[in-house]
């Protein structure tokens, strides 16, 4: 009979085996997924070894939400879901394509979509965190979002499908009219959706192609820029796989964008940046202040098209004293005869006990403001 292990199997060491086997995790040629930093795009296209592992919990979770959606709409809708597409300088895999009636009349029925769209339609799919939700409703995709799938969309428009193994019938339909593209976000906390359509047109699309070229052209990845601020202050550079390679090893009580400023002239131009960019900001802090102040006692619910709530405002949580001392009695510990509460909590806490603390009614959390967009109905 087998013994269960003491503790259970962790899904996530398969997890990332499983990521690191992906076509995407071993492709050295430049893909348009790759396109959102100038110098990870660089480390890429040259080959470099990446530096750092990154934490990947949260983009495989993203990865299997990701791959659900697009499995259950080619099942229901007959969409083409992650085809590639490729030319000499750059390949990727579409989400998801709608055809037109006039473009599936030319496949076999198996392959022709149950609902037509109109337009020949490139559609990325997103998912995001709650705390980017309010971000994505207000402004859409991000520069980098917009740029990658208008490369997806002008490599079907010109080349077609890729001619490979389980694409050949697709393929074969050469260059394809696109005249639009989607992007379809999903809020990983609470499954809600979001899309954002926009026409395709072709001058846009020779935009992103010119900055895969300036990344071709470069010699060495450290002649690219950094797309992104650095670690600590972008998400994106804190899981980049080359982020010690673009911002060196980390040095103990000092931020990584340090690096830049290399002598007094440099110290003192950030430092003059700095004094001018506060001034800026000074008027609309006090601005928000007194916005804030006005809006003090409002009512939560929907103003026009933002959506107001409070949060805070509770019992303030304080260590309970009576009650440390009763543990500690409990425990076999010795009572202080002056009553330390930091020693106490840290002596608990050695012990493996709980710090106990009771709710004082006649102390309150701040109370924060929370304005995020109207939900769609």
């Amino acid at each position: 009979m087998a013994i269960a292990p003491g503790r259970p199997v962790s899904l996530w060491p398969a997890a990332h085996a499983a990521d690191a086997r992906r076509p995407r995790s071993l492709q050295t040629k430049i893909g348009a997924s790759d396109t959102v930093c100038a110098r990870r795009a660089g480390y890429l296209l040259h080959g470099r070894t990446p530096t750092d592992s990154g934490e990947k919990r949260k983009a495989i979770l993203g990865t299997w939400l990701h791959e659900g959606a697009l499995d259950a709409v080619r099942n229901e809708y007959g969409w083409i879901i992650e085809r590639r597409v490729e030319d000499d300088t750059i390949r990727g895999h579409i989400d998801a394509v709608q055809l037109d009636g006039h473009t599936a009349a030319r496949l076999p029925k198996r392959l022709r979509p149950s609902l037509p769209a109109e337009e020949v339609t490139v559609e990325d799919v997103k998912t995001k965190s709650p705390f980017q939700w309010d971000s994505i409703l207000r402004h859409g995709a991000s520069e980098a979002e917009v740029r990658q799938v208008l490369l997806y969309a002008d490599l079907l428009r010109t080349e077609g499908f890729a001619d490979i193994g389980g694409q050949r019938q697709l393929a074969r339909l050469g260059p394809l009219p696109v005249g639009r593209v989607r992007f379809r976000f999903l809020n990983r906390d609470s499954g809600e959706d979001h899309v954002q359509e926009m026409p395709f047109h072709a001058e846009q699309a020779r935009g992103a192609r010119w900055w895969v070229e300036q990344v071709r052209a470069a010699e060495t990845p450290e002649d690219l820029p950094r797309t992104f601020p650095g670690p600590g202050l972008s998400a994106i550079c804190d899981n980049c796989p080359f982020k010690t390679a673009c911002w060196g090893p980390a040095v103990a009580g000092r931020r990584p964008q340090s690096m830049l400023i290399h002598d007094d002239a440099e110290r003192e131009q950030a430092l003059a940046e700095y004094v001018d960019v506060s001034e800026q900001i000074k008027p609309l802090k006090d601005r928000l202040k007194v916005l804030r102040a006005r809006l003090d006692g409002s009512e939560e619910g929907v103003y026009g098209a933002n959506e107001l709530s409070w949060s805070g405002g509770n019992p303030a949580k304080v260590d309970d004293v009576d009650a440390m001392v009763a543990l500690f009695k409990q425990a076999g510990l010795r009572v202080p005869m002056t009553l330390d509460t930091a020693a106490m909590k840290a002596q608990l806490t050695a012990a493996g006990l709980p710090v106990p603390v009771r709710l004082d009614h006649e102390r309150r959390t701040a109370v924060s403001i929370n304005v995020t967009v109207r939900k769609k109905p």
